[in-house]
């Protein structure tokens, strides 16, 4: 699993230092980022994981890696054939695949039809999308469950709004904590 996480590290910082266009790049979250994922995850029994954007699946095998040591598992949503491919490549060779499951296509329109109750809901998504996959993703969880979502003060033009409507939201408590590109953590109230 290490290997996988490393190799996929060194394949971001290149596909970075080349300047190729978000599109064709991992977009994996940071290191740290990772981590901090699988500590959430980690401690909790039987958690039932939702993240919508796996790209190649850095942030997946953080978060399975989590989950397998008291049950639970990983539902990851992701539309980019090209991601998707490597995806299941990186999750096998990573040997998570008992607990990572991919949903392709769009989150928009496969989200709706998913009949799950998650704990933990990871958005790292197209950032004009975050409102709009809240919104699906809120009937989904029961209170107590865990939004977090990724690059909200790296592109504050476009999630300030999302962080702003969270932390107003009466049904959650919501926090920023500045690790890495910023995180939104919603705790689900009622």
């Amino acid at each position: 699993m290490r290997a996988v996480l490393h190799r996929l590290e060194q394949e971001d910082a290149a596909e970075r230092a080349q300047g190729l266009p978000a599109s064709e790049r991992a977009r994996a979250v940071a290191p740290t980022t990772g981590r901090f994922l699988f500590s959430l995850v980690a401690p909790q029994a039987d958690c039932e994981v939702l993240e919508i954007g796996g790209s190649r699946g850095y942030s997946t095998i953080w978060l399975a890696a989590g989950v397998r040591y008291f049950g639970g598992r990983v539902l990851s949503l992701e539309h980019d054939p090209r991601k998707i491919d490597a995806w299941r490549k990186n999750i096998a060779e990573a040997g998570l695949e008992q607990w990572a499951e991919l949903l392709e296509g769009d989150a928009r329109e496969t989200l709706p039809g998913i009949d799950d109750v998650f704990d933990v809901v990871f958005l790292d998504a197209e950032k004009e999308d975050y409102e709009h996959l809240f919104g699906l993703a809120r009937g989904k969880v029961e209170p107590a469950a865990l939004f977090v979502a990724d690059n909200v003060l790296s592109h504050p033009e476009t999630l300030a709004a999302y962080s702003a409507a969270r932390q107003a939201d009466p049904t959650l408590e919501s926090v920023t904590v500045p690790l890495d590109r910023g995180l939104e953590l919603s705790l689900v109230l009622r």
